[in-house]
């Protein structure tokens, strides 16, 4: 079975995991203390951090509905 998509559909797509990843890291931050992270991962959530306070974010239910 073959899928295709256009590349506006993927690039969508790529951009919206990032938004989600971004979530995911804010969230593991939240349960974790800052002792535990590693220097990398605490790169990515000082850059988590960052985004989240410019305002990027996605509800899981827009995702949805965007994709779908």
């Amino acid at each position: 079975m073959d899928v295709s998509v256009s590349e506006r559909q993927l690039r969508l797509i790529l951009n919206r995991l990032d938004m989600v990843r971004l979530e995911l890291l804010r969230l593991r931050a939240m349960l974790l203390p800052e002792e535990e992270l590693s220097e990398e991962e605490m790169k990515e959530f000082e850059e988590a951090r960052k985004e989240i306070a410019e305002g990027s974010g996605i509800s899981l239910e827009d995702l949805i509905r965007e994709i779908g």
